[in-house]
């Protein structure tokens, strides 16, 4: 996780004095999304909505390793919503030549639920498996053993 959040702050926190012209906020979901889908370079699309949903991938993985608490699909969603939300804040008021995008934070949390599903789920429950029943089965059992 130390990797991983070494890397997030070299893509997402490094200044781009280049890009200030280019730098707009956007606190509409979906509005970034439609205007990188609708530009003609294929491949600048598919690296900027990809690289945010690649970026998102780790948490969903890696969640799950480190806690119980953190595993559930609700649970990753919103730790990694947050996470990323702090990201954008510090992005916007902070670095240079960024800005706070909505959709960044909804493509890694989408990113986040795509690794959970696909990965998480199972490697959580492989390293850390459940030492008790869940809240509906605690209840099943007690009223077998009357």
């Amino acid at each position: 996780m130390v990797a991983f959040a070494v890397v997030l702050a070299r893509l997402t926190l490094e200044a781009s004095p280049a890009s200030v012209p280019l730098t707009h906020s956007n606190l509409t979901p979906g509005r970034s999304i439609e205007n990188y889908l609708n530009q003609p370079g294929f491949v600048d699309t598919v690296k900027q909505l990809g690289g945010n949903i690649a970026l998102g991938v780790p948490f969903g993985i890696l969640l799950p390793l480190l806690s119980l608490k953190a595993r559930g699909f609700l649970r990753v969603a919103l730790i990694t919503a947050a996470t990323m939300l702090l990201v954008e804040l510090v992005q916007g008021a902070l670095i240079t030549g960024r800005a706070f995008d909505i959709d960044d934070v909804l493509l890694n949390t989408t990113g986040a639920l795509l690794g959970y599903v696909l990965l998480g789920r199972r490697l959580g429950r492989i390293v850390r498996p459940r030492t008790r029943p869940r809240w509906w089965q605690r209840r099943r059992l007690s009223d077998s053993s009357h």
